[in-house]
């Protein structure tokens, strides 16, 4: 009875996998585009988005944080485990994993790949994100299968780090000049690099992962990404059907794209991306006295926030791709948002009676301090950025309803960075925030009074204010707290102290857009980075997709 059970599941299971494999269509080849050549093929000093893309696709790390659950999930590590005081954490790795060259992982190639990453001669950024003093990060072979790497404090979150620290051998690190040489763990190597042109990635046969029921991974038989800068260009290609997917979509565009029914489009929510404004609070910054007793004023700050429309600027800047925000932590990032926190909502007659606490007072239609100065300043931000330029113009038009002269100020990038980082000659900007890293750790730039990522005012020596001298305690109390609770109320506090006191005025989160061509098959975008392709050994083509997907082109 029980064998009869037995192989009846057994021909159930060879059926449905049959089935299941019927629908997908392996080999072809998948096209994209990136925005630039890659700075470096050397996983360890990887620093822009493009390298991070080919990291990405190529290399494999011990853990690897699930862009869709959030959680980290096991890689070469089959499994790990973190000391109760935070300072060690210990790898069991997964056996019989080859190379792209066949050749097998060995303990040696993973010890030499964390020394590596940790030598602060190395000078990997990704090294740097650990926050501890990197000369006394101790890696051992504690067994035939098993690494400890000890560090010389605690670190909270430690595991969701090596997310980043790519696995490597000796011959892989000597051929970083020559990347089609290298030989790599993830589900794609490098086959050809044509710089200004394209890279084309294809199969690793000996990838170690294998999909439901034990299909080989990855489908595709390659990847070419194309080297375009131009997104117009970009969104073309992708209408011409000459490429496959888009990771970020235009918010102009996307109810266009949507009417195609060529094109797989989503709009995935909030992502982790936000756009704030701020008022310069630097005590070092050449503006006028009374200038800088408005900024410091919370009142004022207050007051500015209340007269901005965020739904407006939701609905009109992003065409409704973008949600108002209450702080820096976007409800993308589940676990460390404060779900306690609300978007200030518009109410002129509020801002107006917040001034009036400060002396301001209303002369006709134009705010004056008590001294009788006009409050008028001008807002920096980036030329060539469409939603920004439609963004200071609508908050200009708020402020003006409570007498506020607000001048809008382009600059080019460049010029922009050297005002709010070196002169500190400007009186607000508008930029956004990127945040590449759930955990509040990776945040401490921005979040300490010491941080030279602290925009409204960088690099303090003491924290000019006593809410600053709180977060900065608050924060090197999450920093060092093994307990996820714990850490959890301290960042919560972090997000709400910053909501009371306004110093950067969070506006909207941009929504994540991402788009596929109706041939890809098993789309699973993210709003954590690479959107749209962190699937990529699971994405497939449709059977009966076209034939151009897929022999590789070839330019002559």
């Amino acid at each position: 009875m029980n064998f009869r059970l037995f192989s009846t599941s057994s021909l159930l299971f060879a059926l449905a996998f049959t089935a299941a494999a019927s629908n997908i269509r392996s080999g072809g080849e998948l096209r994209f585009c990136i925005h630039a050549d890659p700075r470096t093929f050397d996983p360890y000093l990887v620093y822009d988005e493009p390298s991070e893309a080919v990291r990405f696709l190529t290399a494999a790390t011990l853990l690897r944080l699930d862009r869709k659950t959030q959680q980290i999930v096991p890689q070469l590590a089959r499994s790990w485990k973190v000391s109760n005081d935070g300072r060690k954490i210990q790898f069991e790795i997964r056996p019989k994993v080859f190379f792209s060259d066949g050749s097998p992982l060995q303990l040696t190639d993973v010890a030499l790949s964390l020394k590596t990453f940790f030598d602060p001669a190395k000078r990997s950024p990704d090294a740097d994100s650990f926050g501890v003093d990197l000369k006394a990060v101790d890696v051992r072979v504690v067994a035939p299968a098993s690494i400890i790497v000890t560090f010389p404090q605690n670190i909270a979150g430690l595991e969701r780090l090596f997310d980043a620290v790519a696995i490597t051998n000796a011959r892989a690190l000597s051929l970083t000049a020559r990347p089609a040489e290298m030989p790599v763990l993830g589900p794609f190597r490098i086959a050809e690099y044509r710089p200004g042109y394209s890279i084309r990635l294809e199969r690793n046969v000996h990838y170690w992962k294998t999909g439901e029921a034990g299909a080989s991974l990855p489908y595709l038989d390659a990847i070419c990404l194309y080297i375009q800068a131009n997104s117009p260009l970009e969104l073309l290609r992708f209408r011409h059907g000459e490429t496959d997917l888009l990771t970020n979509v235009d918010p102009e565009m996307f109810d266009d794209l949507s009417a195609q029914h060529t094109a797989q489009i989503f709009d995935l929510g909030p992502s982790l991306d936000t756009e704030q404004l701020w008022f310069n609070q630097s005590p070092s910054a050449p503006l006028p006295a009374y200038k800088k007793r408005w900024f410091l004023s919370r009142n004022f700050r207050s007051a500015v926030s209340l007269a901005i429309n965020r739904a407006d600027i939701a609905r009109i800047a992003y065409f409704s791709r973008a949600s108002p925000s209450a702080g820096p932590v976007s409800p993308a990032n589940g676990y460390w948002f404060n779900s306690k926190l609300v978007p200030d909502p518009m109410d002129v007659r509020e801002a107006i009676k917040t001034l009036q606490q400060d002396g301001f007072h209303l002369a006709g239609q134009t705010l004056q301090d008590r001294d009788g100065n006009v409050v008028e300043f001008s807002l920096i931000t980036n030329t060539g950025n469409k939603a920004r330029e439609r963004i200071a113009a609508l908050v200009q038009a708020d402020l003006a309803k409570i007498g506020i002269r607000l001048n809008i100020l382009p600059l080019d990038f460049p010029a922009l960075l050297q005002r709010i980082t070196k002169t500190f000659a400007y009186e607000s900007c508008l930029l956004g925030l990127v945040n590449n890293d759930l955990d509040p750790s990776g945040q401490m730039n921005v979040w300490l009074s010491s941080g030279s990522n602290h925009a409204w005012n960088p690099n303090q020596l003491h924290a000019a204010t006593d809410w600053e001298r709180e977060i900065d305690k608050l924060m090197q109390i999450q920093a060092s707290e093994t307990a996820p609770t714990r850490r959890k109320a301290a960042f919560d506090r972090v997000q709400a102290i910053s909501h009371e006191q306004n110093p950067a005025l969070y506006l909207v989160t941009k929504h994540a857009l991402t788009a596929y061509s109706a041939s890809v098959a098993n789309p699973s975008p993210s709003v954590l980075f690479p959107q749209a392709f962190w699937n990529a050994d699971e994405l497939y083509f449709r059977v009966g997709a076209p034939a151009r997907q897929r022999a590789a082109e070839r330019a002559k």
